[in-house]
Parts: structure tokens; C-alpha cells; sequence
């Protein structure tokens, strides 16, 4: 005889039948309800918290450091109910970007749809390509962070027989969002005809249900780099290459929109997230590289972090001595977001309550009631902004440029747009001299995604962009090890700019 799960989420009911024991999340998934797993279900993030009563098993070691049970750790024993507390939607999606400012030989087609795919957030537009007018844009989470929040997470996911899944989640979610858009302006009716996707390289695979074994182990040589043409959502879809395994079509794209690479300066672009990505042109060669940061600046294994949602803490800052926060919609605060988490950091480091080394007196530093860093919490930042901070630091050394060299530092992605500089500087994550040189561009990834769907000319430059560069692989090099113990502690300078 099948047990039952009565399952609760706002002022819906479902029940859900099963064969005892289950893992929680087995159960939840087969009745085709999503469980968040920012880390690959392995209960070290605590982001699936839920209230559960019935026949289960006792807490294990994850869910009693977290004070709660979690979804991807509980076991049902026989009959039990779940109440499942509802996510807000992120409310700070990047889709803005650079707008195209040159002569427009649009792709053939009606309606095109420009389109990145990121390890967090999916964002569209969608022109009317008769008028070369833009019709609609939207952004959302990427629906795959059921699986994991992370690259390395979904690879594993779709190695161990969730790559239809993942394929299948991914399409759905680009379908929705277009039809969306559709609708919003008044053209339901209509059907996408050409399309230009773009994103990292594994997100890419991904898509298109690619065997993803070749990015998972050493050598780590994608045997499929894109530039090319398939079919897909209905339309033609064109993908821009990609540079290597780890720097993708995403960059690829960054970098043709920035134009960073039409001129004889030396300029850097860096895209600050989950993956941190950086680019360094100088003297006719792009060094491009790809850091681990970890899923830490998207509020990702973070006691209390969370996305951009509403009444997260985005900005933190000192007055008269004290903590001041801003949340999202001035809403009561829910957590961190990654920049409040970078403000929070650089305010805390200026008051001297975090030391250089990243410890602190107490296990935990309070922002507001319910709101905390732990010790864990900074560790966390520290890894990630040691990634990033060595990684640019690589570049400079293998180009032997001097960071004094550089004209420009583009800051690309959603994460990126959002950070303030100073913060950025005050914990050591880009150099200080780079402080006054930082330009927002946005999400340069569909920018340059949409000056490909808008000027078919830009296939030729993003070609010599990806023939140009130079990928530097940080795994194993003693440069970078090097620099990342280096930055793992904590500037005290205080940056103002």
C-alpha cells in the first residue's frame, strides 16, 4: 500500500502518492513540483528549507547545522505533510546592455529574438525584424537552478540522467518567455522565425541535449566550440562561437559588444559571477580566462543570502558609525543579495569588526533581525573574490601588462551591473588602481547577441575576436595558486570613487 504526502504551498494542496522510504525531493520532483538545489542536493546550502510533520526520519548533520529540515536531505517514512514556503521572483534582471549604434543589416526573418542564456538568468528581446524595431524584452531565472546553481552542479546532473531534462527545462523556459513577450505586444499570434542564443559553453550543451561528458574531466576540451546554425524553438537559430570550454559564446559576445577590441588600448572586461570570466586585450591578443568563484555572489551557500528578490538587502553602507541598509522595494529585509553582500563586507572591514584575515569575534554579525554573516558567510566571500582578484592578476602576469596600462575595465553580467565600486575595491576583488577606469555595460552577453541578430556584418568580427584569442587555463597554474592565497585576506584601505 502507497503512503501519502499532503503537500502545502500558499493556499494550494496536493497529494502526493509514494513508496516508503523516499528522499523528500524524490517525492516532490515525481509529483512535478521543482526543488530549488543551489548545491547539486547535497544540503550544504540550506536554501530548501520546508516545515515537515509525519512519519520522517530524524535530522541529519546538515539539517541540524541549518535548524530545519531540507527537502534534498529528509527522508518520508510513511505518511507525512510538507509545507513549502513560496520564492519571491528576482526583481533585478540584467538585460540592459549596449545599444546598437552602427549601420543595421538585419538577419533574414519577421520577428528575431536575441537570447543569453545564463547560469542564473535567462534574458530575451525580441525585434521585429521588417522595422528593426525591439518589441519586447524580458528577463527571469534560469529554471535549470532546480538541479543545481552552479555549472559543475548541472553537469553532474545531466552525467548522472537529467540531461533531457535539463534540455527540456530549458526550451520550456525560453518558450514561456517568449510567448510572454509575444502577448505583451500584442502579437501572440506571431512565431519567432531567427534567433540568436548565446551563453557559456556548458549552458550551450545543455541546450541542445549535447553529451557533456568531455567538459566534466581532464583534458576538459570541449569537442564542440559552436559558430554555427540549428534549428530550435520553432526558428533558425544561429549560436556565436565559443573560446574554450570555460569561456564561452557569452564572452565571446561581451566582448564584441564592449568594441573593446577595435582599438590599440589595453582594456579589460570582467563578467563577475558564478563563472568569473575575464578578458584582457592588449597589443592585438585577447587573454581570456575563466575562475570558480562559486555561486557566493549570487547569495548561493550564503546563511542568509538570496537572490534579488524583494526585501533583499542591496546596499549597505555606514553612518554616524552604525550599519545603514537598503532593501529591495523597501520592503522589510528577507536577506543578501550579492551586492548588499559586497556592501556588508566593505562596511563591516571599515568598522574593524572583520579583521584582515576575515575573522571576527563572534560566530556571527547581525544586519537586521533575522539577517546575518557567519563565519562561514565570509569564508565563502573570500574564496570568490580570491578567484576573481586572481585571476585578473594572472592575466596581467602571463600578458605582462602592467594594470597601470589599462584604459578601461568593463563590468559585464547581471551581479556586475550592481556592485558598488568602492565595496569592490575596499575587499580586494578588482585592483584599486582599475577603481576609476570601471564602465557598466550591462549584459553585454545579449547585447552582443543582439548586434549579431541586428548587423550580420558582426559574424565576421566576432569570428577574429574568438581567432584572436588566447585561453590561459587556471587549473594547475602556479601563478595563480600563488595570487589566490595572496588574496585571500582583506585590503583596509577605504575607496572612494
Amino acid at each position: 500500500m502507497k503512503n501519502v504526502l499532503i503537500v502545502r504551498s500558499g493556499r494550494k494542496t496536493k497529494k502526493l502518492f509514494f513508496e516508503a522510504p523516499s528522499l523528500l525531493s524524490d517525492i516532490l520532483e515525481e509529483g512535478s513540483i521543482s526543488v530549488p538545489k543551489p548545491c547539486g542536493g547535497r544540503g550544504n546550502c540550506g536554501k530548501c528549507k520546508v516545515e515537515l510533520t509525519g512519519a520522517v526520519s530524524e535530522p541529519n548533520e546538515q539539517e541540524q547545522y541549518f535548524g530545519a529540515r531540507l527537502m534534498c536531505q529528509a527522508i518520508i517514512l510513511g505518511d507525512a505533510e510538507v509545507r513549502i514556503h513560496e520564492t519571491a521572483p528576482l526583481k533585478q534582471i540584467e538585460i540592459g546592455g549596449a545599444k546598437i549604434d552602427e549601420v543595421v543589416v538585419p538577419e533574414a526573418g519577421k520577428l528575431g529574438a536575441a537570447i543569453d542564456i545564463g547560469t542564473t538568468t535567462l534574458a530575451v528581446r525580441v525585434y521585429d525584424l521588417n522595422i528593426e524595431k525591439m518589441i519586447g524584452e524580458l528577463g527571469e531565472e534560469n529554471p535549470q537552478r532546480v538541479f543545481s546553481a552552479d555549472v559543475v552542479g548541472r553537469i553532474s546532473a545531466a552525467l548522472e540522467g537529467d540531461a533531457e531534462s535539463l534540455r527540456t527545462t530549458i526550451i520550456n523556459g525560453l518558450k514561456d518567455i517568449i510567448n510572454r513577450i509575444l502577448f505583451n505586444a500584442g502579437r501572440s499570434g506571431d512565431q519567432i522565425d531567427t534567433l540568436v542564443i548565446t551563453g557559456n559553453t556548458t549552458m550551450l550543451y545543455l541546450l541542445l541535449g549535447q553529451n557533456v561528458e568531455c567538459l566534466s574531466r581532464a583534458p576538459f576540451k570541449a569537442d564542440r566550440l559552436f559558430d554555427e546554425e540549428v534549428e530550435l524553438l520553432g526558428g533558425h537559430v544561429y549560436l556565436p562561437p565559443c573560446i574554450s570550454s570555460f569561456v564561452g559564446a557569452d564572452i565571446s559576445c561581451a566582448v564584441l559588444s564592449s568594441g573593446m577590441c577595435r582599438t590599440n588600448e589595453t582594456k579589460m572586461l570582467c563578467d563577475i559571477g558564478t563563472n568569473g570570466e575575464i578578458a584582457l586585450w592588449n597589443d592585438g591578443t585577447l587573454y581570456v580566462t575563466s575562475t570558480a568563484a562559486g555561486p557566493a555572489f549570487e547569495g548561493a551557500g550564503i546563511s542568509c543570502g538570496c537572490g534579488s528578490i524583494q526585501g533583499a538587502i542591496d546596499r549597505v553602507w555606514i553612518k554616524d558609525g552604525c550599519i545603514r541598509f537598503h532593501t529591495i522595494d523597501e520592503l522589510p529585509p528577507v536577506g543578501l543579495c550579492g551586492s548588499g553582500l559586497l556592501d556588508a563586507l566593505a562596511a563591516f572591514l571599515n568598522l574593524n569588526v572583520i579583521d584582515e584575515t576575515g575573522a571576527i569575534k563572534d560566530n556571527f554579525l547581525v544586519l537586521a533581525p533575522e539577517v546575518k554573516l557567519t563565519k562561514a558567510d565570509i569564508r565563502s566571500l573570500q574564496l570568490a573574490k580570491a578567484a576573481i582578484a586572481a585571476g585578473i592578476e594572472t592575466l596581467l602576469k602571463i600578458s605582462e601588462v602592467k594594470v597601470d596600462q589599462i584604459t578601461e575595465l568593463y563590468i559585464s553580467g547581471g551581479f556586475g551591473r550592481h556592485i558598488n565600486v568602492s565595496s569592490a575595491v575596499q575587499i580586494g576583488l578588482i585592483p584599486s588602481e582599475l577603481g576609476s577606469k570601471v564602465r557598466f555595460i550591462g549584459n553585454g552577453a545579449l547585447a552582443g547577441a543582439e548586434k549579431l541578430l541586428l548587423n550580420k556584418n558582426c559574424r565576421a568580427e566576432i569570428q577574429q575576436i574568438v581567432n584572436v584569442a588566447l585561453p590561459v587555463n587556471l587549473g594547475g597554474n602556479l601563478n595563480f595558486n600563488d595570487c589566490f592565497v595572496d588574496h585571500l585576506g582583506f585590503d583596509s584601505r577605504i575607496a572612494d570613487f
